[in-house]
Parts: C-alpha cells; sequence; structure tokens
C-alpha cells in the first residue's frame, strides 16, 4: 500500500481477504462518492449488482459513508464503482429525518469524537447530552469543544457544566478569533488520526476547521445576532487532510439528532443517573414518580441529582426505545425483500409463471 493511503489512515491489514482496489470514502455526494485511492483523488458510484442485487436492498452490506474504507471495481477515466464497505471500527448514525423509518449514516472509522457548541446563546446541556449519548455508542472517544470564547466574559461556569456531564471526556473552551484553546487540539490532531466534528448550525464547525487547517477550507456564514442561529453552511460530509497529518470529518449541521441504537452509549453518558437507579427503588415496579422509597425521587430532593439531568435521560430513552422498534421493523423489512427476491429469482431461472405475494 502506496504512502497516500497509509496517510489517509488506511493500512494492508484492513483490505486482507477483500478484492478490488483500496479506497476512502472522502466525501459523499447525492448519488455519487469522492475516493481517495493509490492513483490520487477519484469518483465513484455504488456498483448496483452487490448494494441493489435484483431491486433490493442488501440487508448485510451498509451503504458506504464518508471516512468508510472500501474496495473499487477501477475505472481510470470514469466513475469507478464500489464494490464492498469494509468493516468498521467507529460508526456514528442518526434517525433518517427524511424518511418515516431507517438509519442515516454519517460518518465511520474516526478515532475521536469532537462534540462542538458555541457559548453563545446557542449553548445547550441538553443538545450536548444526546451527543455524548451517540459518541459514547459510535467506538470513539468523544471531546467536547465549546467555541465562541472571545463572545463571553468568563467561560468557566459553562465549561464546569458540561464536564459534569462528560464522564471523563476532556471539554476545550476554544476561540478561533483569539486562538485559545486551539493549542490544547493539537493532541488529536496527529498523523493517521481521524476525528469527526458534530454539532448543530451555528455553532461554528466549519470555522473551527479553517482555523485547525491554517486556509479556508470550509464556506462559512455569518449567524443571525439575535438568536445566534444560521443557516447549514456544510452541506455535505467530507474528510480533509490537516498540514500536520491529522484528518477532519465535517458534517452538515444538524436540526435533529434522532437516537438511533444508542446500545451502551445511553448508560456511559448518564453513569450518575444510573448509578442512582442501581441502588435500587422500594418497590421494583416503581415509576419513579410519587411512589415511597424511591431512589430517585431521594437523589433529586437531596441535591444529588438535577431534575433537568433526570427529565433528559428519560426523554432519550424513550427516543432510544422508539428507534430499536423502528430498526426492527426495517431489518424485519429488509429480510422479507431478500426472501421475495431469492423466490422471484428461482421462479424465473425455472421458467414458472406465478403471482408471488410481496
Amino acid at each position: 500500500m502506496n504512502a497516500t493511503l497509509l496517510s489517509y489512515g488506511l493500512n494492508p491489514a484492513m483490505f486482507v481477504g477483500h478484492q478490488g482496489t483500496p479506497a476512502r470514502v472522502t466525501a459523499v455526494h447525492r448519488d455519487r462518492y469522492d475516493v481517495i485511492t493509490e492513483f490520487g483523488p477519484r469518483h465513484a458510484r455504488l456498483k448496483t449488482s452487490v448494494y441493489f442485487g435484483g431491486g433490493s436492498p442488501d440487508a448485510e452490506m451498509a451503504f458506504p459513508t464518508v471516512g468508510d474504507a472500501i474496495t473499487l471495481q477501477y475505472v481510470e477515466h470514469e466513475d469507478s464503482l464500489i464494490t464492498a464497505t469494509l468493516e468498521r471500527k467507529s460508526y456514528f448514525s442518526r434517525r433518517d429525518p427524511d424518511k418515516g423509518r431507517g438509519e442515516q449514516a454519517v460518518a465511520a472509522n474516526f478515532d475521536y469524537c469532537l462534540i462542538v457548541d458555541s457559548l453563545n446563546q446557542n449553548f445547550s446541556l441538553r443538545r450536548i447530552e444526546r451527543y455524548l449519548a451517540q459518541a459514547w455508542d459510535s467506538g470513539a472517544v468523544p471531546v467536547v469543544v465549546l467555541t465562541k470564547a472571545d463572545l463571553v466574559d468568563d467561560v468557566q461556569d459553562q465549561v464546569r457544566a458540561a464536564q459534569g456531564l462528560a464522564n471523563f471526556a476532556d471539554v476545550i473552551a476554544v476561540s478561533t478569533v483569539t486562538g485559545v484553546g486551539l493549542d490544547r487540539l493539537s493532541q488529536y490532531l496527529q498523523p493517521g488520526k481521524t476525528l469527526v466534528l458534530l454539532g448543530s448550525s451555528g455553532v461554528g464547525k466549519s470555522t473551527l476547521v479553517n482555523a485547525l487547517a491554517g486556509a479556508e477550507r470550509m464556506v462559512t456564514s455569518e449567524i443571525r445576532e439575535d438568536d445566534a442561529k444560521g443557516r447549514h453552511t456544510t452541506t455535505h460530509r467530507q474528510l480533509l487532510i490537516l498540514p500536520g497529518g491529522g484528518m477532519i470529518i465535517d458534517t452538515p449541521g444538524m436540526r435533529e439528532l434522532g437516537m438511533w441504537d444508542t446500545g451502551t452509549g445511553l448508560s456511559r453518558a448518564f453513569a450518575d443517573v444510573e448509578t442512582v437507579l442501581a441502588r435500587g427503588c422500594w418497590f421494583s415496579d416503581c415509576q419513579h414518580v410519587s411512589e415511597p422509597g424511591c431512589a430517585v425521587a431521594s437523589a433529586i430532593v437531596q441535591g444529588e441529582l438535577a431534575q433537568g439531568r433526570w427529565d433528559s435521560y428519560l426523554k432519550l430513552q424513550r427516543e432510544a426505545q422508539y428507534a430499536d422498534d423502528r430498526a426492527a421493523y426495517a431489518k424485519k423489512r429488509a429480510q422479507a425483500w431478500k426472501s421475495w427476491d431469492r423466490e422471484y429469482r428461482a421462479a424465473t431461472k425455472e421458467g414458472i409463471v406465478k403471482t408471488i405475494r410481496r
């Protein structure tokens, strides 16, 4: 494997047992991908027979997202064809906001997850909690980055509040105007390491990327002064390699971060809440409302657990349960498609004309 692919975080061991040209996805567009190969940057599309075999979704082959290691059927002067999505070491997804059911891939194969929130009016502990739950479950190490420190007289109260949620994750206040805090991010920007930036619109993700890259790599736009909100400046997901050799995956600002398959992430993000729950209530079926001997109610009264923290935990837990139900539906639907496709192919091969009920 040549130096170009190694610098993009790929290694030969990842491709053992796979045929085709090794590559990594650097950007995702509507139906086209930017990829880096040993021949340099190229464009690629999905190979239909692999990802849409027989017109039905393949339940086993994951659709590529930015950061994925893939193999290609390489074509010199046209779009190459993506033939496989390799196993991921980390993965971040959310509920697809444009579909009734389903998962939307955001990024893959990153080492650190930078959760970006701003220190102006847009600052939200509840939003940070959501991202932490997803980040812990992704397989990467979360880092909370609080931007626009130059707009706040004293950042310590907000930093301490974020640290109270972070569960040993680093919390760094930065300013791209004064440069404060940017040096603390250098420990995560090592050669071959990949970071993914997550945050809502207007928190300064693209501006942060430009500051770390030392150049205007991402288009930025002004936010409204009255509510500190702005438009999404990043329109697609892309991976950028920085001068020091580290890589950043920037993602579009998300109006909604729907929970999807959080697994153990919710438990890690709310370790303090689950510690209280582990003490056990007087009644095994306690609803944690007004029952006597409730460990949660006692912790809230004593100031050990904030009411807002408990309410947020319940809300995200309900969303995770809802996502689990929808994920089960999507899996069942995909399996039904595959079963129908096999039956249809067998009937066609045998020359049998019959109606197959879908």
